[in-house]
């Protein structure tokens, strides 16, 4: 470091690059990684439940989210801290995998540091507090193999009631039910439930803004919004036989090192004649394959759209690719990138195509249904205004994962908490058979289950211990491990009988994921900032 005067004789520091670096090692290093990681733990925590509440999160544009999705909330924050980063890729983790739970694994993550931090200041090694949690996730995990019901997905009541307990805590729960049974008929018209499989490709979830929540709907078939490309072509086609273009509808145009002179009238008359044939063409091409219907990935002119109006061939342009896929595979039909390959066998069918308008607005969508190969489904999304239709979309994405969960694992544990106080119980009592150091971690494990359950109440607005306390000695007890807190003061604490369930596979993976995050952030003891010591 040196000090230098400027040419006022002002003084002002000049710092080498080695001395603006910064090193925190060893135990301060492992608290400071914790309480960031806490940090932001806590701020989901209040997000947890059917009683959590919603955040909002404004972006530097101005565009305002509110939600209670845990991992919505986190990629939104922008978090800058390298180990709260952790949690952040931890709940996208949970939701990539399962859907579900993205909340309560990072709040259980937090739990789990807050834990890990006391047995810090007692003096434990941070490897020997790692081996304890270890132990006991593989014995909470193996406690819910032992606790978990299976379901029959024939019946889809069960189904319904798995993605209302997740739809419970969403904006839309006043109407879980319908966007519960929603969701259950979308997953299981594309399910190949022998292969136990589910293709999320195959659904298709729109938003229009307008309208209420209750009036969003499931379509067996493809929604694109579009609208026909003239006024008056007719809003409903039946019986739709549609070719599916890639090609734009207008003449060839000239390269760009290239320029056409029209110096006479002549000539403007032979091009005008030679660019109508073009036309006629394109169009005759189009009526004599069988199409009553053309769906294009690109424009074409006023001239064009006239053309196609006269000739009675409704029509459909700038169609995005993505959209242009669903509808050939909905449809059957081939995508046709020359109008000389069209062909009676690349047509795509559909029992009708037909134009919805929305309110008193412009507002148009087209339906396509009864396709030929009817495994595209969409869900149509109504609501006051564009943030609870966003919303809708991510509450209506997480009950289809937890469908689809069921679909491939159908087996389930119990809600309200009641999972990680059995858990907890099993793992309390595993600490009593461990030896050495490790069962001061495997207990503390056990305390940052209790953690769930009392966040659960302290978000309903009761009394977060002494909720635990009873749940916990109702377990014991009577040995009952779908017993949890009653959030909703429904008068009973029987998961079972409130219909309160969650997938196990979810569940197992909340445990897991939590675990071995928590063992990596304990497991750093040296923060090196702004290059590397040699």
């Amino acid at each position: 470091m040196s000090m230098v005067f400027d040419e006022y004789g002002r003084p002002f520091i000049i710092l080498k690059e080695q001395q603006a670096k910064s090193r925190v090692k060893g135990l301060e290093a492992q608290k400071q990684n914790i309480m960031a990681a806490r940090s932001v733990s806590s701020i989901l925590r209040t997000s947890l439940g059917p009683k959590g509440m919603d955040k909002m999160l404004v972006s530097p544009d101005g565009d305002v989210t509110v939600t209670n999705d845990g991992a919505t909330i986190l990629e939104k924050m922008h978090v800058e801290h390298q180990v709260a980063r952790l949690l952040v890729e931890l709940a996208a983790s949970q939701d990539d995998e399962i859907g579900d739970g993205t909340t309560g694994v990072v709040v259980l993550a937090g739990a789990l540091l807050e834990q890990a931090e006391k047995l810090l200041d007692r003096g434990l090694h941070p490897v020997r507090i790692a081996e304890g949690f270890e132990i006991a996730c593989g014995v909470a995990t193996r406690r819910l193999e032992e606790m978990a019901d299976v379901v029959d997905i024939e019946h889809k009541e069960f189904l319904t009631d798995t993605a209302m307990t997740t739809l419970s805590s969403k904006i839309v729960n006043m109407h879980k039910r319908k966007m519960a049974e929603i969701a259950v008929d979308a997953v299981l018209s594309v399910a190949d439930v022998a292969r136990h499989d589910v293709n999320f490709d195959m659904i298709k979830v729109e938003g229009k803004p307008g309208g209420s929540l209750d009036q969003t709907e499931l379509i067996r078939g493809i929604v694109v919004d579009k609208d026909f490309s003239h006024p008056q072509m007719p809003k409903v086609v039946k019986d739709a036989r549609m070719c599916i273009l890639t090609c734009p509808f207008e003449p060839p145009k000239p390269k760009t090192k290239h320029k056409l002179d029209i110096q006479s009238k002549e000539a403007y008359d032979k091009l005008y004649e030679r660019e109508q044939n073009y036309f006629t063409e394109m169009v005759k091409q189009c009526k004599d394959c069988g199409a009553n219907l053309v769906i294009c990935q690109w424009g074409f002119d006023d001239e064009a759209n006239h053309l196609l109006l006269q000739h009675e061939l409704p029509a459909v342009r700038w169609v995005g690719g993505v959209e242009l896929e669903l509808i050939a595979i909905a449809t059957g039909g081939r995508i046709v990138p020359r109008f000389s390959e069209l062909d009676a066998s690349k047509l795509g069918r559909a029992g009708t195509v037909r134009e919805v308008t929305f309110g008193t607005t412009k507002e148009r969508m087209l339906v396509v249904e009864e396709c030929a190969r009817s495994s595209a489904v969409t869900i149509l999304v109504r609501g006051g205004n564009r943030v609870i239709v966003d919303e809708a979309k991510r509450s209506l994405h997480d009950a289809m994962c937890v469908v689809r969960n069921l679909v491939k694992d159908n087996r389930i544990v119990y809600g309200g908490g009641a999972a990680e106080v059995a858990c907890s119980i099993a793992v309390a009592r595993a600490a009593d058979d461990c030896v050495g150091t490790e069962q001061y971690a495997v207990r503390a494990f056990a305390d940052a289950l209790d953690d769930v359950p009392m966040a659960l109440a302290e978000n309903a607005g009761l009394s977060p211990i002494a909720e635990l306390s009873a749940v916990k000695a109702a377990q014991l007890s009577t040995g009952l491990p779908h017993l949890g807190v009653d959030c909703l003061q429904l008068g009973t604490s029987d998961m079972k009988h409130q219909h309160v369930f969650e997938t196990l596979i979810g569940k197992q993976q909340q445990l897991q994921l939590a675990t071995q995050v928590v063992k990596m952030i304990l497991k750093i003891d040296d923060v090196i900032m702004h290059g590397n010591y040699a």
